[in-house]
């Protein structure tokens, strides 16, 4: 691997833009909003304030939708779910 391409990887890696991306693609597609630039920079600025701690990171899901998803992996109405359950509903 060529010492530029083994730097971009680094780069990348060291501030997680993967992961950001991912994300912030995630919550257009989520929230599919009339201006997504916009709805972008205000995502943005919310992760900015949240990681000074002036405000709440810009999450997914709301609490509904956990509570949703909880539902669909809790069939029997027991109130609680099983590991595997667990993980199979974070990996979605």
């Amino acid at each position: 691997m060529a010492a530029g391409e083994e730097q971009s990887r680094e780069y990348l890696r060291r501030h997680r833009l993967p992961e950001l991306l991912h994300r912030l693609g995630a919550l257009l597609l989520f929230h599919r909003p009339e201006r997504p630039r916009e709805f972008l920079i205000q995502v943005l600025e919310r992760v900015k304030a949240g990681r000074r701690a002036e405000g709440e990171y810009p999450f997914l899901m709301d609490e509904d939708n956990v509570d949703a998803m909880f539902s669909l992996l809790d069939v029997l109405g027991q109130g609680h779910i099983r590991p595997a359950q667990y993980r199979e509903g974070a990996s979605t």
